[in-house]
């Protein structure tokens, strides 16, 4: 086991999210990490040409006030993904500090943020997942149970109901659920990058 993953060094990036002109034109900071996380877990690399656009919006024209705030955006989210792809390879990945657990809510805002984030990039590499990960698959287990839980902790009230209905404490669920993530996430991308090796 290596040293454990830590963001850091992308603080720039949630400094430039946070630029009042940029203000609603970017994903938030958390969403924009989950979504980089996604794509940095896709079996086929995907070049940040192809989804970069999508972290404000999918508009043809960047939102930043002058090419200088652009590249240094660019330069955040691509070195966001050079550090993420590798900790999922190398099991080392974490959750970012601020998400967590949470008595009143479940779960942070940051940790809602962020499996939005998730599921937003998930979409991007979605056939790949499907044809490497077909349904009836026992790869298709894993995956399915990683979207699953992601969702769960996008929206836990939802997901609470459906446990208890089902008579289970729902909030040792989450606690357990939160805590396997970074293993799971870590395990999937590996498994995506092995069978997409062997097509």
């Amino acid at each position: 086991m290596g040293k454990t993953f830590i963001w850091t060094n992308i603080l720039d990036l949630a400094q430039i999210i946070a630029q009042p002109e940029l203000e609603d034109r970017l994903l938030p900071y958390h969403q924009t990490l989950g979504f980089i996380t996604a794509v940095a877990a896709a079996p086929n690399v995907l070049d940040p040409s192809q989804w970069v656009a999508y972290l404000w919006g999918g508009e043809e024209t960047a939102p930043f006030t002058d090419g200088e705030q652009l590249e240094a955006y660019l330069e955040a989210v691509v070195g966001s993904w050079n550090a993420t792809r590798p900790a999922l390879f190398e099991d080392t990945w974490q959750w970012p500090i601020e998400c967590g657990l949470n008595d009143q809510e479940i779960v942070t805002e940051a940790t809602k943020e962020f499996c939005e984030g998730l599921l937003q990039g998930w979409q991007l590499a979605q056939d790949d997942w499907q044809t490497l990960m077909p349904e009836n698959s026992q790869d298709n287990a894993l995956l399915g149970g990683v979207l699953l839980s992601i969702s769960m902790l996008y929206d836990p009230e939802t997901s609470l109901a459906t446990l208890s209905e089902e008579g289970m404490n729902g909030l040792d669920q989450f606690v357990e659920i939160f805590n396997a993530v970074p293993m799971m996430l870590c395990g999937l991308t590996q498994r995506g990058a092995i069978l997409a090796s062997e097509q």
